[in-house]
């Protein structure tokens, strides 16, 4: 399975110093990214971490941001119809351990990088995308937006756009397309999602 957009959105993920108090924020969308930037910088910078424990925080970090079971489900489509409630469950597992396991490998890559709030703008009642901007590098920008719920019992991210390509729409056509070619075999979706990845 292609790698390119699960690597677009582990930068996405991966927060920087540079954040709007979440004093100043326009709703509780910008607050929850804004705030949870310097949260993020924080673990990843913690050099009284080893790595892989410094990973583990930042993978539960995630976790908590996440509804990760929306997003698994959203990306599964159609092909969650007829399945039994024990290999659902068994793939939300694979899936979450599988998109962990690609951030937790990159995350590194935009370490020293700045996101900054830009705005934000509700495209249904309690669903928010918040546009940030990360900068890196003298005269370059990349555009990176958040897809924030805030209809539940705390704001959740369920999806990320980096340049405009949107991370989880993109999964849901590569996860898709391998069932598709498996006649919807989703044990071995699981499995494959399981496998042991290079780099």
């Amino acid at each position: 399975m292609h790698r390119r957009n699960l690597l677009l959105g582990a930068g996405a993920l991966t927060f920087a110093p540079g954040f709007i108090s979440a004093a100043w924020a326009a709703n509780a969308a910008e607050a929850f990214v804004s705030g949870n930037i310097q949260a993020g910088f924080a673990i990843l910078n913690d050099q009284s971490l080893a790595l892989a424990a410094r990973r583990d925080r930042f993978a539960a970090f995630l976790l908590g941001l996440t509804d990760a079971r929306r997003v698994a489900l959203f990306v599964l489509g159609r092909y969650a119809n007829g399945q039994s409630q024990e290999d659902l469950d068994a793939y939300v597992a694979a899936y979450q351990d599988y998109a962990l396991s690609i951030y937790q490998t990159y995350f590194e890559l935009y370490a020293g990088q700045t996101l900054r709030v830009v705005s934000s703008r509700e495209r249904a009642p309690g669903d928010f995308i918040v546009t940030t901007n990360m900068v890196g590098q003298p005269n370059m920008t990349m555009p990176i937006d958040f897809r924030v719920r805030t209809d539940g019992e705390k704001p959740l991210l369920v999806d990320v756009a980096v340049a405009g390509v949107w991370l989880g729409l993109a999964q849901r056509d590569q996860i898709q397309a391998q069932l598709a070619r498996n006649n919807g075999d989703i044990k071995g979706l699981i499995v494959q999602l399981r496998a042991p990845r290079k780099g």
